[in-house]
Formats: structure tokens, C-alpha cells, sequence
């Protein structure tokens, strides 16, 4: 099993698999219903959060021959689009082809309708990376589009596409897929691979996939291998130990010193970390979070540790969140961390 092989076999392929993105699901779902589908769409979001899989299922659903608001991924339409083997759905990396060549390419074919399919669809992922003289080219297509043409846009950077672009397209756009539901669907594929995960586990490696459920899978499929030919349970130290993270009594141990003032105790913990191996950006996501929840619980009206107001927690996180910016590739990895956690005792 490799993560490649898990992040395609999960992919969603209906609307009710789509992961942390409802709203978006919803507007496409009644789109479908009251065939109000737009002549173009633009999806933007962090990578990994379900863009060009959504697309995919939208150009489906367009041209299933069994059903007008979900497509059923068993007509002949429906396996087509699946498989590739159709001249009438189109995908473009615009990383790589970003020239005014391949777009007018589009543009003309765009006009020719479609073999079997309904309409025609084309997906370009990351399209804000077309060049000026593509987007122009491609702007003369949105504005008197064939109506039987839908182009589906895709790209984590909006504010670099054109406004006249994104103003002739639905913008619809995904958000971070929330840590708990990545680490439930980790849960979910490990039960279908036959291994387990322990909680703990599923929550460290969606801390680490920072709301991509792809780059989830990816650690998933990286970390399957701990599991062994049996049947076995993945721990969260094992996970923390793959992947160069801090014992979690190592991060309680920093927090406690923090909390204290005592700079002795926490650079002893800072250095005994370090000598075990742990990776100081990682170290850095957990105190975020950590420290986050701490500052969560107070705003909640819940009993606060008392070393820790919430004008304090404020003043750490903001410490810690400039921190994490800098960069960690010296040849002292560690030094940004001890600089952060210097002036949280100092400061705060």
C-alpha cells in the first residue's frame, strides 16, 4: 500500500463522500436540482480540501444518464468520465500548461459540441498560474460561452486570477477541513485497510496534514507501514516517533515550565527533546495547539490554569504564531523555538 494508492482510492466520488466542505456541496446539489448549473465555476481553498475531486463530480452529475443531481458512476456516461476515456471531459494543469497556445486549443474545441456527453467539461486546476495573454484568451470564452460548455476553475491562490475572470464565473470556496473530521476519516480508512489507529494517533496526524485530507492520506499511507502484516494498532507515540515529534509528557513538561517562569527547567526539557530527535517545526505546531485550546477553554467562561489568563495565552500565541514563520532551515533548527520560548518567559 502506498499513499499514492490511498489517496486515490478514497477519493470521493458521490457528494455525501465530500468531506468538511456542506456548503459547498448544497448550493451544487440545488444547482443540479433546479438545473441551474452556471456556464462556469471558480473553487478556491487550501490544497488537499476536495476542489478538483468536487469538480469531478459535478461533471458527472451534468451528464448522467440515470439521474439529473448526483451522478450514479455506473451508466456509460458516468464510467467514461471515471476512466478517462472520453473526449468530452478535459483536464489542464495550468502549472504546466499555462501558455496562450493550450487555451486557444480549449477555446476552439470548446465550440464543438460534445461526442456523447451532454455538455462538455473542462477542469483547470490551479488556473491562476495561466499567463496574462491565456487569461485574455480565455476571457473571450467566458463571455459568450457555448451552452454547451461548462469550465470548472480550480486554484488556491483567488486573488491572483483576474477579477474579470472570477466575475464571470460562481466562485465557490473551500475552507480547511476541520481537524476532527480529518482525523475521523483517518480512523475510517485505517478500519478499511485492517488496521487500527489509535485516537490520539488519527489527531497527531491530522494536526500535521493542517486541514488537507490528501496530504492526510499521504501521511496515512506513509505511516501504514508501522502496522506490520498482522493486524495491529498504530499508537500516537509511534506516530509522534515516525514523524520526529515531541513525546506528549516532553510538550507538558515545556508548558508547565512556561507556565512557572522557570527557564532552567524549560530549556533542560528544550534540549533533551532536541537530543532525542524531535523536529523543532513540529514541536512549534503542538505548543500552537496546545496553547490554542488552553486559550479556547478561557473564552468558553471554563476555569482557567492559573498561570495561564487569557491576556497571557493571547500574548503566547501571538509569540509563538510570529515564531512559526521563521524560518527553521538554519544550521541551528532549534534556535527559533528557544528564541520564542525565551521571550514568552520573559514577556508574558
Amino acid at each position: 500500500m502506498t499513499e499514492l494508492v490511498l489517496y486515490r482510492k478514497y477519493r470521493p466520488k458521490h457528494f455525501d463522500e465530500v468531506q468538511g466542505q456542506p456548503h459547498v456541496v448544497k448550493i451544487l446539489q440545488n444547482a443540479l436540482k433546479l438545473d441551474r448549473v452556471a456556464h462556469a465555476y471558480l473553487f478556491s481553498g487550501p490544497r488537499g480540501t476536495g476542489k478538483t475531486s468536487v469538480a469531478r463530480i459535478l461533471a458527472r452529475a451534468i451528464n448522467c444518464a440515470n439521474s439529473s443531481s448526483a451522478p450514479c458512476n455506473s451508466c456509460g456516461i458516468c464510467s467514461e468520465f471515471i476512466s478517462g476515456r472520453t473526449l468530452d471531459l478535459v483536464e489542464i494543469d495550468a502549472a504546466s500548461n499555462r501558455g496562450i497556445d493550450e487555451i486557444r486549443a480549449i477555446r476552439d474545441a470548446s465550440m464543438l459540441l460534445p461526442v456523447r456527453a451532454k455538455r462538455k467539461v473542462y477542469i483547470i486546476d490551479e488556473v491562476h498560474m495561466l499567463t496574462k495573454e491565456a487569461f485574455n484568451a480565455l476571457l473571450k470564452t467566458l463571455e459568450e460561452p457555448p451552452k454547451h460548455v461548462v469550465f470548472m476553475l480550480a486554484t488556491t491562490e483567488p486573488e491572483k486570477v483576474p477579477e474579470t475572470i472570477s466575475s464571470r464565473a460562481q466562485h465557490l470556496r473551500f475552507h480547511r477541513v476541520p481537524d476532527e473530521v480529518v482525523a475521523q476519516s483517518i480512523l475510517d480508512v485505517g478500519r478499511s485497510e485492517n488496521f487500527d489507529i489509535e485516537r490520539e494517533a488519527a489527531e497527531t496526524l491530522a494536526l500535521f496534514s493542517e486541514g488537507s485530507l490528501r496530504d492526510a492520506m499521504n501521511l496515512l499511507g506513509q505511516i501504514s507501514v508501522l502496522a506490520g502484516n498482522e493486524k495491529s494498532e498504530i499508537k500516537a507515540e509511534d506516530v509522534r516517533g515516525f514523524f520526529g515529534a515531541p513525546a506528549q509528557n516532553a510538550v507538558s513538561e515545556l508548558v508547565s515550565a512556561i507556565g512557572a517562569k522557570d527557564s532552567k527547567r524549560a530549556f533542560e526539557c528544550l534540549g533533551a527533546t532536541f537530543k532525542d530527535g524531535s523536529d523543532p517545526r513540529i514541536f512549534m505546531k503542538i505548543l500552537i495547539r496546545d496553547f490554542r485550546n488552553k486559550f479556547l477553554h478561557t473564552l468558553e467562561g471554563k476555569p482557567a490554569d492559573q498561570n495561564f489568563s487569557a491576556d497571557r495565552l493571547e500574548k503566547i500565541l501571538l509569540i509563538l504564531l510570529d515564531t512559526s514563520s521563521a524560518r527553521f532551515y538554519s544550521p541551528h533548527r532549534e534556535l527559533p523555538l528557544e528564541l520564542a520560548v525565551s521571550r514568552i518567559i520573559r514577556e508574558t
